[in-house]
């Protein structure tokens, strides 16, 4: 719902705003729904007016670079991992962290780490010496760390900020045992990005179907452009590929069963999905295994590919106002099966889990109530208008068109999965599982099939 409060926009709109509410109220009345100012501020303890700290190591969570006695119980401070180590994202993050030190005098002290690092090192980061509070994704993988004890529960953060979420968000957010580990912060689909101003100059028209979808890349070709950029070296990137064509071809059930273990890779069902996908190699940019996704996203920024497949955050390899606003998005076609009704893709939820051992548990739990409110996550979708807010009162009214059509392509979807390395358990969809698995495919194409795939059900099988 939009903010009633015109004039409102960006961190210090609602810096300003929360700080005015706390002096009128006498510091007693709570900053946007949590508990009071004052509370939140002897939570954390007294800190002054320090700025967050932008870590921007290179180090792997947990390492030597991040030594437990940085933990949050020195002097009230709250330590913080994240996974924003690309510019838009971390510089968001600063302007959040600033509104809430503004507001509390509490400081936040931030580790930023790779994002492919974090995500492939996270089990151990979590069971040696994690930040109190830790960026994260909910779903299957927030369910897997909280069952093995390495996270701990928030269910009083949410006895305040629940109002601000949707049943949805809260089934994401919640265990194994019924209890919430996870704040909500934004959401974004999955999407097929291209430039407005070369579909329009080319003649080009939004595909519905694969069919249509091949001809275009056919049309591109013939123009000299890549039809889909492609970027593959962290690893992760062509799950999204895998995921988007699964669910167009086998519906969403099968596809979150395939994620859990209760259908096989072994299915023909699965080969087909790869089978489909070889159909479209010959429009994918060549060479993806040594490139990143910020590469692969510039290609298109740079009108040397047509179409990119990924999350809308692609969107923040444009840095000039004049290419932003010449971006566009279109769902990934339909394949024609008896599940073109779900419209399923993936929006992955991106929030907060706090540590199995914070040293200051109290001020992370402020924190957290502060990340769940819409004024906080204003402030970040504000900065990072590739992402959309997750709480209900956040201030769309200054969404972008972007960000409007984003809102609007997952309201659309009927199914929604959380992304491959999310919807499975991490030592599955890692280095030495799904993503080595998706590389040799993409390396090797015209390999035995039927093998490839049992492997990937062997590997399965092995973990128990």
């Amino acid at each position: 719902m939009a903010n009633p409060d015109p004039q409102r926009s960006g961190q210090e709109g609602t810096t300003s705003r929360l700080l005015s509410r706390r002096q009128v109220l006498g510091g007693i009345a709570g900053v946007a729904g949590l508990a009071t100012v004052s509370g939140i501020a002897a939570a954390c303890g007294p800190t002054g007016a320090a700025s967050p700290t932008a870590g921007g190591s290179s180090a792997a969570p947990g390492s030597s670079a991040t030594p437990a006695s940085s933990g949050g119980g020195g002097g009230g401070d709250v330590t913080f991992g994240s996974n924003a180590s690309d510019a838009v994202p971390k510089a968001a993050f600063e302007k959040v962290f600033a509104a809430f030190t503004a507001a509390t005098g509490a400081n936040v002290k931030v580790n930023t780490v790779d994002h492919g690092t974090f995500q492939d090192q996270i089990s151990s980061y979590l069971q040696g010496a994690p930040e109190d509070v830790f960026t994260w994704f909910a779903g299957f993988r927030m369910r897997f760390f909280a069952s093995q004890g390495l996270a701990t529960d928030v269910n009083d953060v949410w006895s305040k900020i629940g109002s601000n979420y949707s049943d949805a968000f809260k089934a994401a957010s919640t265990g194994d045992d019924g209890k919430q580990y996870f704040v909500p912060f934004y959401n974004y689909p999955w999407v097929v990005l291209y430039r407005k101003s070369v579909f329009q100059e080319k003649g080009y028209q939004i595909p519905k179907t694969l069919d249509d979808f091949k001809k275009l890349g056919d049309k591109m070709k013939s123009d000299g452009l890549v039809p889909l950029a492609f970027g593959d070296k962290d690893g992760w990137p062509a799950m999204g590929t895998f995921d988007i064509l699964n669910m167009r071809q086998n519906g969403y059930d099968f596809h979150v069963g395939l994620m859990s273990g209760k259908e096989k890779w072994t299915d023909p069902k699965v080969k087909q999905v790869y089978e489909t996908w070889k159909g479209l190699l010959p429009y994918f940019q060549e060479g993806a295994l040594g490139r990143t996704w910020q590469e692969a996203a510039q290609a298109m920024v740079g009108k040397k590919a047509g179409m990119y497949f990924l999350g809308t955050f692609a969107a923040q390899q444009a840095q000039a106002d004049a290419d932003k606003n010449d971006l566009d998005f279109f769902p990934f076609p339909l394949l024609g099966t008896q599940f073109d009704s779900e419209n399923g893709i993936d929006a992955p939820i991106d929030g907060f889990m706090l540590s199995k051992s914070p040293k200051n548990a109290e001020g992370s739990k402020a924190l957290l109530e502060f990340l769940g409110t819409g004024d906080a996550q204003t402030i970040y979708v504000t900065e990072d208008p590739s992402n959309v807010a997750a709480a209900n009162d956040a201030d769309t009214s200054h969404y972008t068109a972007f960000q409007k059509k984003s809102a609007e392509i997952i309201k659309a979807s009927g199914r929604i999965a959380q992304f491959l390395d999310r919807d499975t358990r991490p030592d599955f969809a890692g280095p030495n599982g799904m993503q080595g698995f998706i590389q040799q495919f993409l390396t090797n194409p015209e390999q035995d099939l039927d093998a490839h795939l049992k492997s990937i059900q062997d590997f399965w099988d092995s973990l128990g």
